[in-house]
């Protein structure tokens, strides 16, 4: 009699955890799905999901406003998605805010997003179609990673191609930077300049000091003279 006594009661005390949890997972499965809130219903036309699907989270301003009710195809090329969206967050979203389909993360599952518009004056109505954007395809982006490592590669070869013959002397770069001759030719030539400049200075000293010039040029001091005291003063 005992031994029945304490099986029935831990069958009862079963019996109630079960119940306990069945019931606690049908409030979070419930409150996830908008079950027990009031709600109104939008949707959006896409022409391609990405892989969403019903349930997944809709997000206003970073805050899950609602969850994926149905999703229905209606042409070969356009989808459409039908949004549960709690009804105290209904004053916030107006009739030109926009939808895009992102991800819950780097790797997470897919969500709606719902950005506000430019202008926000009249609040969207029950059953109303949203605009939308189109997504930004993984694939389009590796696409383009892809084209953009192929013409770098082909870059990195043609300039490693002018390097090499810059470094053979070939082609009138090349000729600039590895002739000598050509080298000794500049440095020659710059010595000449220099040469010349101080040639034509000694040439300026000996005209300065002929008597037959020596009144212009002292004119031409007193000249220098005299602005020198304006701009002091």
């Amino acid at each position: 009699m005992k031994n029945t006594g304490g099986n029935k009661i831990r069958l009862g005390i079963f019996v109630s955890v079960g119940f306990v949890l069945f019931m606690a997972a049908i409030y979070f499965v419930g409150a996830r799905q908008q079950l027990f809130s009031s709600t109104f219903h939008i949707k959006g036309i896409f022409k391609d999901i990405s892989g969403l699907q019903v349930g997944n989270n809709v997000r206003f301003s970073g805050i899950n406003v609602g969850v994926i009710g149905n999703i229905q195809q209606i042409t070969d090329s356009t989808v459409s998605v039908d949004m549960v969206i709690n009804e105290h967050s209904r004053k916030f979203i107006k009739k030109d805010a926009t939808a895009i389909i992102g991800t819950d993360g780097l790797m997470g599952n897919k969500i709606l997003i719902i950005t506000p518009g430019p202008l926000g004056t009249q609040v969207i109505a029950d059953n109303d179609v949203i605009a939308t954007t189109k997504p930004v395809s993984m694939d389009d982006i590796l696409l383009k990673i892809k084209i953009t490592a192929d013409n770098a590669a082909v870059i990195t070869a043609d300039f490693s191609d002018i390097i090499g013959n810059i470094h053979d002397g070939k082609g009138t770069i090349g000729k600039l930077f590895m002739d000598e001759s050509f080298a000794n030719n500049i440095d020659q030539a710059l010595v000449n300049i220099k040469q010349g400049a101080g040639g034509f200075k000694r040439n300026m000293n000996a005209v300065s000091h002929n008597f037959l010039l020596r009144g212009f040029f002292k004119k031409k001091d007193r000249e220098k003279d005299k602005d020198k005291k304006k701009n002091n003063e």
